[in-house]
């Protein structure tokens, strides 16, 4: 890798990172910009969750105020993100990539439609305010969302944001703060797993490592200004987005 490369590979890093800590979707970044260096797919998915993995913790960390008092969520929603996890990253090292393409596009597209109505789907489906537990469809979701997690996790900010709207009685700040918890999970178990039995590209997750760890706190810092609206827009651009990049 020349030294322009590895710059092109680092700001891809930054960006990820910062685009994770607000909403999710970094790899749509990172991945293609592996395969720009000449990094086969399967070693640039492996070697892009291990390096992003830094970074969604860096997130979870700059948003450790909005994660004040959810202790409590945290403990019954992490297992089935970790499980997912685990899941998704045997997927990968296991069936062929045409497996999952089919229905990527779908499950992305139908985030941004739940985040986008997600004040209606509320009102409708609403959680009492007292029941803070949230709907119980919750935890098998986010398990789901923690397998496609492992597996490729493009857009899985997107689709975690959609089930957490829905299904918890809080706020998308407060949300965003549990979803960079969860994905941070997803992320470090299936770069554990991917470390110990497959191949990793060490420069290129390196160089992803330290560059999305600048962004992640870079956008911690300034994502958790942005307000709801603002925030629901931004996660229905970034998913159309996705869903434009992996038809296309």
């Amino acid at each position: 890798m020349t030294w322009f490369e590895a710059l092109f590979v680092l700001l891809a890093g930054m960006g990820a990172g910062t685009i994770n800590a607000v909403v999710g979707s970094g790899t749509l970044l990172t991945f293609p910009a592996l395969l720009a260096v000449g990094i086969p797919p399967v070693l640039a998915n492996v070697s892009n969750t291990v390096g992003l993995a830094p970074g969604t913790a860096a997130g979870a960390i700059g948003y450790r105020r909005e994660l004040a008092g959810q202790r409590g969520r945290m403990i019954r929603l992490i297992p089935a993100s970790l499980l997912g996890g685990i899941v998704g990253g045997v997927l990968l090292l296991t069936l062929p990539d045409s497996a999952f393409h089919a229905v990527v596009p779908g499950l992305i597209l139908l985030g941004c439609l739940l985040v986008a109505f997600q004040p209606w789907l509320s009102r409708r489906i609403a959680v009492p305010s007292h029941l803070h537990r949230g709907a119980w469809w919750v935890i098998p979701a986010v398990f789901a969302t923690g397998v496609y997690g492992g597996y490729f996790g493009a857009a899985q900010g997107v689709l975690l944001m959609a089930i957490l709207g829905l299904g918890l009685d809080s706020n998308l700040q407060r949300m965003n703060g549990l979803k960079n918890v969860l994905a941070t999970v997803v992320n470090t178990v299936a770069a554990i797993l991917f470390i110990l039995v497959s191949d990793i590209d060490w420069l290129a997750a390196g160089l992803i490592a330290v560059g999305s760890t600048i962004g992640g706190f870079l956008g911690a810092r300034y994502g958790r200004r942005l307000p709801p609206a603002a925030l629901r827009t931004l996660i229905v651009c970034i998913g159309i987005l996705a869903i434009v990049t992996l038809v296309f």
